[in-house]
């Protein structure tokens, strides 16, 4: 066998193949959703992922304000801010999120499974969650996918 046949690929940003992903959030389960939504994005779902470039897709999220949560997860989990002055410590339940700003729980999911670094900060900007069934994401011919 001929061992120099056998080449390690590294991607980096030319030979990266970016493309479009449109996911229905319908009825889906919040934590598993974010979960495989995270990966597409980091792009772990394909065989030539490197873990320091940005070689995921950019996904599309749909129906955001239909994501369910399990057990009393709706209204028990807080999640927590912080405005910079004492006292300014500020809690909301996910129920008050979905009723407010209903694309913002799924966003929240994602970032935390996300790296926290700068290319982490990179990888966030290839999410796009809408609460709705429309995207204004035409142009890029997505693919839809079922997770």
């Amino acid at each position: 066998m001929n061992t120099l046949s056998y080449k390690t690929v590294s991607a980096n940003a030319k030979t990266v193949n970016k493309q479009w992903v449109v996911v229905d959030a319908q009825g889906e389960i919040l934590g598993r959703l974010s979960s495989k939504i995270a990966m597409i994005i980091r792009g772990k779902n394909k065989p030539e992922y490197t873990p320091h470039v940005d070689c995921g897709d950019n996904v599309i999220v749909i129906n955001a304000d239909k994501v369910k949560l399990t057990g009393n997860k709706l209204g028990d989990k807080r999640y927590i801010s912080y405005t910079g002055y004492p006292g300014g410590q500020r809690f909301i339940s996910p129920k008050e999120l979905l009723a407010k700003h209903p694309k913002r729980v799924i966003e929240k999911a994602v970032r935390g499974m996300l790296p926290k670094t700068k290319l982490g900060a990179k990888l966030y900007t290839n999410l796009f969650v809408y609460a709705g069934a429309e995207h204004p994401h035409a142009a890029q011919s997505p693919k839809t996918i079922t997770l």
